[in-house]
């Protein structure tokens, strides 16, 4: 029952606002500080009033010793000198009383009026005097209080005497439940006022968050251009107030890429659809002969091919952007996987009347499959917008941690103004429109992808009219050095890559990713 109890009240305590937390917090700091300066002031006041009546006393006690020492206990001279210091003493309107006991406890002198007022039994036992006592309080019937001490003396006779002091405290002890009661009342009067001060201060304090909500609720998908745009706000949080600006920034690109992304998927997939279904239409139009049908089936798979392909490169990527790709890592010759594509594509470069060159060697490790698509891509690409008599070049150049690797061409190139978004989903620039209408624009991108998997890189430099230079940076660790048993993959299983030859009439394709 206990532990239910406990999560209860953890429960309610979480549910608290932040400002009943704030005020309820500071008020707590407030109610203890003045609590301990409020609680040393008055112990302070009345510890030196003690200290100062008890040092009264005990000055008064030494003085009358020490009259009794020079007069010999001449009661006669005795009793003048105290007389006359008690005149002056009324002058001063100090109130004490003193008084002598002999051995049998019979008064030998006392100051007028004292045995109506104390009796010597009210004081305590007689003792050594010194500065460190307080004496004891008492309260009379009339409900003054007076300090009292004792203490003893011995003639040179060897006669014991007792002397008893009083002074009257009631001024300081009014004084101080005076001081008490003021005390409280500023105490009181400092929690109440902390309370309204902290709770203004905790509501101005929140008054930037509460901004923060308003604007909040009123985002939605047609306003994801609104901002904060935090203005003389503290420190902190004018930080968070950026950082929803920023975080809005990226979801508003999100969403509009992902809008882009919808309609760009939407008007890809409706071309061949659209194919499919006007050659169904026209196949089914009137009877046609076993030739005709085959013809429109291969026509088809051509469609369902490139279908595929789009699927396949959208989960790809799909995955790719989930981190949901386990990497094969393998050590192998990059020349060695280049010129097996370069191979696949010979005789569309052949047709295509572009020439492929190969330089440089290196070693790498990464996935051979996810490579080699991304070589497949880039040649592919260039090999697409290089015109008759152009030159594709691939260079290798293994730095000290680094591998670069870098296609170049002299095809068709780029203009400046689409650059920023080559890398883009579905982005094809518009002479790329042009060039080759049936392409999906996810090559550079896919490119982009897999370099980010591999903790890579990638560059891409172009002028129009003149060529697209594409540059990949692989990092290498320092333990990535090949040795003696360096494991090479076999070009000869080339076939295993995820790259599809097409079945074209009278020509082939290039295989556009």
């Amino acid at each position: 029952m206990k532990k239910i109890k406990k999560i209860k009240e953890n429960k309610r305590l979480q549910s608290f606002s932040i400002t009943k937390r704030l005020t309820i917090l500071s008020t707590l700091f407030s109610f203890l500080i003045l609590f301990l300066s409020t609680g040393f002031l008055y112990w302070t006041l009345k510890d030196n009033l003690e200290k100062k009546d008890a040092k009264f006393l005990i000055e008064e006690i030494f003085e009358l010793k020490s009259i009794l020492l020079e007069n010999s206990y001449d009661w006669a001279i005795i009793e003048k000198k105290i007389k006359g210091e008690e005149a002056i003493n009324y002058k001063l309107k100090t109130k004490y009383y003193r008084r002598i006991l002999d051995e049998e406890g019979y008064p030998c002198l006392e100051t007028t009026g004292m045995g109506e007022m104390i009796s010597p039994h009210i004081f305590p036992e007689p003792e050594e005097i010194d500065y460190s006592d307080r004496g004891k309080k008492w309260q009379s019937k009339d409900r003054k209080t007076f300090l009292l001490m004792a203490t003893q003396v011995e003639n040179p006779q060897k006669s014991k005497y007792v002397l008893q002091l009083a002074v009257d405290i009631s001024q300081d002890e009014n004084l101080i439940t005076d001081y008490r009661g003021k005390i409280a009342w500023i105490f009181i009067v400092g929690i109440l006022f902390s309370i309204g001060t902290n709770i203004a201060v905790a509501r101005n304090g929140m008054r930037p968050l509460k901004e923060i909500t308003k604007k909040a609720h009123r985002i939605t998908a047609s306003q994801l251009h609104e901002r904060i745009h935090p203005e003389h706000w503290p420190k902190e949080l004018n930080a968070l107030a950026n950082a929803f600006d920023e975080m809005l920034d990226r979801l508003e690109d999100s969403f509009n890429r992902l809008s882009q992304f919808s309609m760009n998927l939407a008007h890809e997939l409706r071309t061949p659809i659209n194919n499919l279904m006007g050659e169904a239409q026209v196949a089914i139009s009137k009877v046609r002969t076993p030739q005709e049908y085959l013809q429109v089936l291969e026509s088809s798979l051509e469609e369902y091919s490139r279908i595929s392909r789009m699927i396949d490169n959208l989960l790809f990527l799909a995955r790719s952007e989930n981190k949901e790709i386990r990497l094969e890592l393998v050590y192998f010759d990059v020349r060695q996987e280049i010129e097996a594509v370069v191979e696949f594509y010979e005789a569309v470069a052949q047709e295509q009347g572009v020439k492929v060159l190969c330089h440089g060697m290196g070693f790498l490790k990464a996935d051979i499959t996810l490579f080699r698509r991304m070589i497949n891509n880039l040649l592919s690409n260039s090999l697409q917008y290089t015109p008759k008599g152009g030159i594709v070049t691939i260079s290798i150049q293994q730095l000290e941690k680094q591998l670069h690797i870098t296609v170049n061409d002299t095809g068709i190139g780029i203009d400046p103004k689409d650059l920023p978004y080559i890398f883009n989903r579905f982005f094809r620039a518009q002479s790329a429109r042009l060039q080759y209408p049936q392409g999906m624009g996810l090559g550079l991108y896919m490119v982009k992808s897999i370099m980010n998997l591999h903790n890579g890189t990638v560059e891409l430099e172009s002028t129009p009219a003149q060529g697209t230079i594409v540059t990949l940076k692989f990092s290498i660790p320092e333990t990535s050095t090949p040795t003696n048993s360096f494991l090479y993959v076999d070009s000869s299983k080339f076939k295993e890559i995820n790259i599809q030859k097409q079945n074209f009439r009278g020509t082939r394709e290039i295989t556009e990713m």
